[in-house]
């Protein structure tokens, strides 16, 4: 009994999405992905110290192929999630409702599907939780990779570009649909 109480414990953190106490739970894959506390709201960084986001693409969900190219010119909210997810699940449908109200502002979304054991999970989730903003099926994590300078190996992690392609805030944990609101808001209005 003794020995499956860290056992159970640790699969309970897995499935909460993040940890408790001092901050992460190295748990999943190696150790490349791990949960963590989340970031109670997303703080935006100066715009003087803002760093170019890499490059990167891969295939969509559903086919096609994407690159970054496609969101110059456009805030981009970049959420990197997984059908297994707890908080993904709670997150997603969220930010869908985010998308419908600023994608005519300049506001692109791209969800990026990490670590799914099969594609076609992650477009039942997609499908059945109606997201129409298209999502990368990254299962290798490898754009996840890309970002390494930001903690884009928490799932679920969000990343928000500003105009110009650079990072501007970075969520690690479930974001709040005001919490990102506001984020959005504040890029926009600047110049």
């Amino acid at each position: 009994m003794r020995r499956l109480l860290p056992a159970a414990l640790a699969a309970l953190a897995l499935l909460a999405g993040c940890s408790t106490g001092d901050g992460q739970v190295d748990v999943t894959n190696g150790g490349e992905f791990r949960f963590v506390q989340g970031t109670p709201a997303g703080e935006v960084i100066p715009e003087d110290e803002r760093a170019p986001a890499p490059d990167f693409g891969g295939t969509l969900l559903g086919g096609g192929e994407w690159t970054s190219d496609e969101l110059d010119g456009q805030l981009a909210v970049l959420n990197f999630w997984g059908s297994w997810c707890a908080p993904c699940r709670v997150e997603t449908p969220q930010f869908q409702e985010v998308y419908a109200d600023v994608r005519d502002e300049g506001v692109a979304f791209l969800g990026l599907n990490v670590k799914e054991a099969d594609e076609q999970f992650g477009q039942a989730f997609v499908d059945t939780q109606g997201i129409e903003f298209p999502s990368l099926y990254d299962p290798a994590g490898e754009v996840a990779l890309t970002f390494r300078d930001y903690p884009a190996n928490a799932i679920p992690s969000t990343i928000v570009l500003d105009r110009q392609g650079r990072v501007a805030a970075v969520y690690t944990g479930e974001v709040s649909q005001e919490d990102l609101r506001a984020v959005i808001d504040l890029l926009l209005g600047e110049g």
